[in-house]
C-alpha cells in the first residue's frame, strides 16, 4: 500500500556532513563568568547535598547562561540543524557529584530529565562495564563496541564528557532527514516502506501491558514534521519474537539503504570530544553513533560520559503512535523507559 511522500525537506536540518563540518558555528564555548555562574549554583546545591534528581531550574539559577543556552538550543537544537556542543566546563577539578549536578542543572532549563532505563536513571553513566552486546538484555553503550546510527526515547540527548578513551570512541551524527532526502531521490519506492510500522526490540525493559517490542515507523509525518525513531540492531533482534511481524526482503533492503545513506562520510561528521563538553542532540532529526574504542588500563582513566534525556520544553508535535515508545506525546512530558517499580534517581556511578 503506497501512499504520497511528504516533499523533500529543506533547511537547517537537511545539513550534509563536510559542509558542517568544517564550520563552528555549532560550538558554544564558554566564558568565564559562564563558567562561574554554573560552579556557583553547583555549589550550592552540593553543600546542602540536594538530591541531584530533583533539581529544576529555579534550583539551579544561571541569570545570563541560562537565557543564552535556552535560545541557542531553541534556535539551532530544535528548529535548525539539530545539534549543539557546548565546551568548557571544568570537569577535572569537580568531583563526580559536583559533575553531575551541574550537567542535571544546565539539562533542567531545557526540559525535564527522563529515565534511561528501567531502572530509572535519569543521570546516565556511558561506560564499557565489560558487558555481552550479544546478549538481548544488554544495551550497546554499555560495551566498547561501535553504537551504530541510531535514536533514543527522548526530546534532546546530552552527553557531558568527563574522560576519553584510550583511542577511539568519536560521537558520530548524521541526519535522517538528509537520509530522506537522498532515498527520496534515488529509491522512493524503498523510502514507502519505512513509513510503515516496524517492531523494534525493548531489550527486556517492557513497560507494564506492552509488547517487549514496540511497532513505530522508522519516518513519520505528522503536522509538517518528518521525525525519525531507529535502531537497526534492536530492528533486527525483534525477529526473536514470534508474534513480532517478519520482515519481508523489500523492507530488509529499505532498511540497508538507510543504513549505507547513514554511514556514507559525505552525509556524516564525526567529533572528538574534550572533557567538559556538552553535547547536545535533537532526536527526531539526527542519528547519533559512538566508533568503537580501546579503553585504558586504569580504572581512574577510563572512558566516562554522563547522559541526560530529555523533554523538551519547546518540543515538536509528535503522533499517537510514538506513545508506544513515549508513554504519551505531551510536549514536556514525554519519553524515558519506565516498567513495573521503575523509582527515579541520579546515581553517582554505573549500576
Amino acid at each position: 500500500m503506497s501512499f504520497e511522500l511528504p516533499p523533500e525537506q529543506t533547511g537547517a536540518a537537511a545539513w550534509y556532513g563536510p559542509d558542517v563540518s568544517r564550520r563552528s558555528d555549532w560550538l558554544m564555548p564558554l566564558a568565564a563568568a559562564e563558567v562561574a555562574e554554573v560552579e556557583a549554583a553547583t555549589r550550592a546545591l552540593v553543600a546542602r547535598n540536594a538530591d541531584i534528581a530533583a533539581i529544576t531550574a529555579r534550583d539551579f539559577p544561571l541569570p545570563t547562561l541560562g537565557a543564552k543556552l535556552r535560545a541557542r538550543v531553541d534556535d539551532e537544537v530544535l528548529n535548525g540543524r539539530g545539534f549543539l556542543l557546548v565546551r568548557g566546563l571544568p570537569v577535572e577539578r569537580w568531583s563526580m557529584a559536583e559533575s553531575a549536578t551541574a550537567f542535571f542543572g544546565l539539562g533542567a532549563h531545557l526540559g525535564s530529565a527522563r529515565s534511561q532505563n528501567g531502572k530509572g536513571h535519569v543521570l546516565g553513566h556511558v561506560q564499557d562495564l565489560g558487558l555481552d552486546v550479544k546478549d538481548p538484555n544488554v544495551r550497546i553503550y554499555q560495551t566498547h563496541e561501535r553504537q551504530t546510527y541510531h535514536t533514543d526515547s527522548c526530546d534532546i540527548v546530552s552527553l557531558l564528557c568527563l574522560k576519553t578513551a584510550k583511542s577511539g570512541g568519536l560521537s558520530a551524527l548524521v541526519s535522517s532527514t538528509t537520509i530522506f532526502n537522498e532515498m527520496r531521490r534515488q529509491r522512493p519506492d524503498l523510502l514507502q516502506l519505512l513509513f510503515q510500522p516496524l517492531a523494534t526490540d525493548r531489550r527486556g525493559e517492557v513497560p507494564e501491558g506492552q509488547k517487549p517490542y514496540f511497532e513505530i515507523p522508522v519516518f513519520n509525518w505528522h503536522k509538517g514534521y518528518l521525525t525519525a525513531i531507529y535502531q537497526r540492531q534492536y530492528i533486527d533482534s525483534a525477529q526473536r519474537f514470534a508474534d513480532a511481524p517478519r520482515l519481508s526482503p523489500q523492507q530488509v533492503e529499505a532498511l540497508d539503504m538507510f543504513d549505507r545513506l547513514a554511514n556514507d562520510p559525505k552525509l556524516n561528521l564525526f567529533m572528538e570530544f574534550k572533557p567538559g563538553d556538552v553535547q547536545l542532540v535533537h532526536n527526531h532529526t539526527m542519528l547519533h553513533d559512538r566508533t568503537g574504542f580501546e579503553d585504558w588500563p586504569e580504572p581512574e582513566r577510563r572512558r566516562h560520559l554522563l547522559r541526560l534525556w530529555l523533554a523538551a520544553d519547546g518540543g515538536r508535535p509528535l503522533p499517537e503512535i510514538f506513545a508506544q515508545r513515549y508513554g504519551a506525546v505531551t510536549v514536556g512530558d514525554r519519553g524515558g523507559i519506565i516498567v513495573r517499580g521503575t523509582k527515579l534517581h541520579a546515581p553517582l556511578e554505573a549500576v
